[in-house]
C-alpha cells in the first residue's frame, strides 16, 4: 500500500516458480474474509512466524488501483476474526523477490483449495510507470478477479 490510502498493483501467474523463488525465504500466511458489504473487502491475516496480524479492509477495484486502510490487531483478536470466517480462508506461503531492475516482487505459493496456484505481485507507487515484468512471469491477471485473495477464499482455485 502506498502512504495515500490505495493499493496499485499488477498480479501475474508465475509461469517458472523453481527460477522465481531460488534462494527465496518465505513466509507462511492464513488469511480469513469477513463478509463483504457495500463492495468492501474485509481480511484478517495471520503471519504467526513474524508475530504480526492484521485487520484490512479495501475498497472496489478500478482497473489496478483500490482504496486501502490496514491496522495491526492483538493475536487473540485475530485469531476470533479468523475463526468467524469459516471456509472462507486461504493459505499460501509469501516469497519476496527482487526483479533484475531492483524491484520488489512477491510470489505466493497457494496451499490447501488453492494447491497449484502461484502467482506474483508488485505494488506501484501513484506515480510509477509500467514496471519491468521478469522473464519468470506468466500472464498477467490483473483485470480477473478470480485470481484476487477475497475470490479465491470463496471460489477455490481448484474448483475452477
Amino acid at each position: 500500500m502506498t502512504g495515500d490510502g490505495f493499493e496499485r498493483e499488477r498480479k501475474f501467474l508465475v509461469a517458472q516458480p523453481d527460477v522465481a523463488l531460488a534462494g527465496a525465504e518465505g513466509a507462511v500466511i492464513a488469511q480469513g474474509y469477513l463478509d463483504n458489504a457495500a463492495g468492501l473487502s474485509v481480511r484478517v491475516r495471520l503471519v504467526p512466524g513474524r508475530g504480526r496480524f492484521m485487520l484490512t479492509v479495501k475498497g472496489p477495484r478500478r482497473g489496478m488501483t483500490r482504496r486501502e486502510a490496514e491496522c495491526p490487531i492483538e493475536p487473540d483478536v485475530a485469531e476470533l476474526l479468523y475463526a468467524a470466517c469459516g471456509p472462507h480462508v486461504i493459505d499460501k506461503t509469501r516469497y519476496p523477490v527482487s526483479a533484475d531492475d531492483g524491484r520488489e516482487w512477491v510470489v505466493d505459493v497457494f496451499h490447501a483449495l488453492n494447491d497449484g496456484l502461484v502467482m506474483a505481485e508488485v505494488e506501484l507507487g501513484p506515480e510509477d510507470a509500467a514496471p519491468a515484468v521478469p522473464a519468470w512471469c506468466g500472464p498477467e491477471v490483473t483485470d480477473d478477479d478470480r485470481y484476487y485473495n477475497d475470490h479465491l477464499a470463496h471460489h477455490p482455485f481448484t474448483t475452477w
